[in-house]
């Protein structure tokens, strides 16, 4: 079990109607009183920006993850994370740095990452980041600055949107892990890009975590799988 101490908020988040059935659905634990289900988010992914030069590709991702991350089904406070990898086109050899620009301008040296063969650099944020992000990527002794782009649309559903169509889908199985009106594991709630977006859903406990597949834009489930934890 991890050391952490526990800081919930029992505030109730309101959702607008979004024309999906599953938003409807009241979702309830103890005595009759709705669960906020949010309060036992482990870790989000909430964007994905992304920019492309001839010589290589760049990924910004930012969000919260609990700290010490683990996947023991108890869900600690959350700090702040952005995560940024490059993939050289053609490497060979020089040291890469990444800068976020703007008011305040941060970054730094990034790291080789053998399995993913890309680069890359983590750091907590001050700050939430919205809209384009402005980059500058440093490889060896060439220096380019890069616009990355959101690839969340209008439609694109919030991560605690997409938590609650993961509840509603799955609730004899969240019913199950209920202990004393209090859910016993931890949600971890990722945007995801491919050729379009999807929120990766994990609902973790001690045992075992299942894996869930959604639409970001409609919450459909497409697809279910459960291991280990």
């Amino acid at each position: 079990m991890k050391n952490c101490v526990f800081s919930y908020s029992y505030t109730m988040k309101k959702f607008f109607p979004l024309s999906l059935a599953v938003f409807a659905l009241p979702l309830f634990a103890g005595c009759g009183k709705a669960y906020d289900y949010t309060r036992d988010l482990s870790e989000v992914k909430r964007d994905i920006f992304l920019a492309e030069t001839e010589d290589f590709s760049l990924t910004l991702s930012c969000g919260e993850r609990e700290y010490p991350y683990a996947s023991d089904g108890v869900a600690c406070p959350m700090t702040s994370l952005c995560e940024i990898s490059v993939k050289c086109k053609e490497y060979t050899g020089e040291t890469v740095s990444v800068f976020v620009l703007g008011e305040t301008e941060w970054g730094g040296e990034m790291s080789f990452r053998n399995v993913r063969d890309d680069f890359y650099y983590s750091s907590g944020l001050t700050e939430e980041l919205k809209g384009p992000v402005s980059l500058r990527v440093e490889i060896g002794e060439s220096v380019t600055e890069v616009v990355a782009t959101s690839v969340k649309t209008e439609k694109t559903l919030s991560p605690e949107e997409a938590l609650s169509c993961a509840v509603a889908a799955e609730k004899e199985y969240i019913k199950a892990r209920m202990q004393g009106g209090e859910f016993a594991g931890e949600f971890r709630v990722r945007l995801l890009r491919r050729e379009i977006c999807y929120y990766y859903v994990g609902i973790v406990d001690s045992a075992r975590t299942l894996s869930l597949l959604l639409d970001a834009e409609t919450g459909e489930v497409l697809a279910r799988r459960e291991s280990e934890s």
